[in-house]
């Protein structure tokens, strides 16, 4: 029976009991993949990560995502964590830790450059793994039902409720005010429905709320749903952060333009988090998109499997 250690961290954020709490498996070298699922269903945190030795000796770890209820192919906050806790350590299998680290994931190659403060490792950025895609638009309504508020609460003058993705999907939408992103509430018979008409990826329906602050138009506030994954709430999501930086810099008007985004979230969970992003676009198309935050450790232990 193997025994693995762990530790956990709260990523997007330099403040421990906020941010969005992740378990990192730092060596699963001699679990199965049901082991795996079982461990990060057994942590319940929105997302639980595997570090395994690469396949192409090039580059730094294989990385394994699990949600409580299945593997994904990407997410932000996971890497990040995963990064900030592989940054403490002076060599990964075998080979020494510089500022920059390449994990291996089903969505492709993450690219993580490791941010210190006198000498220590405080913060990560990593590259999304893909380019912008767009997908499917979904009823303002349906997304309203979802997310328990008024149809003409979700604004649709400047887009429809859509799919995007940088490596994971999310259904992107847009409030009318801070007064409704704080009334919102996951619906599960609602969420249910919709994952039958907009099946995706085959992921789940998973909705990335958002507010933009007329005054700071680089500010933003936001919540994820997703229900599906038996994630009610999550406290920051930098995959669907990137999602959403990427859109919204895709629809500028600007052909050629290098700009920074901050996304707040897990406010009204008590877990405040703070994304900031960098998203450059040229002749017309969205080429870079990098996630970034600080970390801090919470606890350690082992899990016997």
């Amino acid at each position: 029976m193997p025994t693995v250690e762990f530790v956990t961290v709260d990523v997007f954020t330099a403040e421990r009991f906020t941010g969005n709490p992740l378990a990192v498996i730092t060596d699963a070298r001699g679990l199965s993949t049901e082991q795996m699922q079982e461990i990060a269903t057994e942590f319940g945190y929105s997302e639980s990560t595997f570090v395994l030795p690469p396949e192409d000796p090039a580059n730094s770890a294989h990385v394994r995502i699990f949600t409580p209820t299945l593997e994904v192919p990407f997410a932000g906050h996971p890497n990040v964590g995963t990064a900030y806790v592989l940054g403490q350590k002076e060599s990964l299998f075998g080979k020494s830790i510089g500022d920059s680290l390449r994990f291996e994931e089903k969505a492709g190659l993450v690219e993580v450059q490791l941010k210190r403060e006198d000498g220590k490792v405080t913060a990560a950025s990593i590259r999304a793994p893909r380019s912008l895609e767009i997908g499917e638009t979904v009823a303002a309504e349906l997304v309203a039902r979802c997310v328990a508020v008024e149809t003409e609460n979700v604004r649709t003058d400047r887009h429809e409720p859509v799919f995007a993705s940088v490596g994971l999907g999310f259904v992107l939408a847009e409030l009318d005010g801070l007064d409704a992103l704080g009334r919102a509430l996951p619906d599960l018979a609602a969420f249910r429905e919709a994952v039958t008409h907009h099946p995706g990826d085959g992921l789940g329906f998973s909705v990335f709320l958002y507010v933009r602050d007329p005054s700071r138009p680089d500010h933003i506030r936001a919540r994820m749903f997703a229900p599906l994954d038996d994630v009610p709430e999550d406290p920051a999501t930098g995959s669907a952060s990137g999602a959403l930086g990427a859109y919204l810099v895709a629809n500028m008007p600007e052909a050629d333009i290098r700009t920074s985004l901050t996304i707040e979230q897990g406010v009204e969970m008590g877990r405040r988090s703070i994304i900031e992003l960098d998203v450059t676009k040229q002749h017309g198309k969205v080429t870079d998109v990098r996630i970034s935050g600080r970390s801090i450790f919470v606890m350690r232990g082992s899990v016997e499997c």
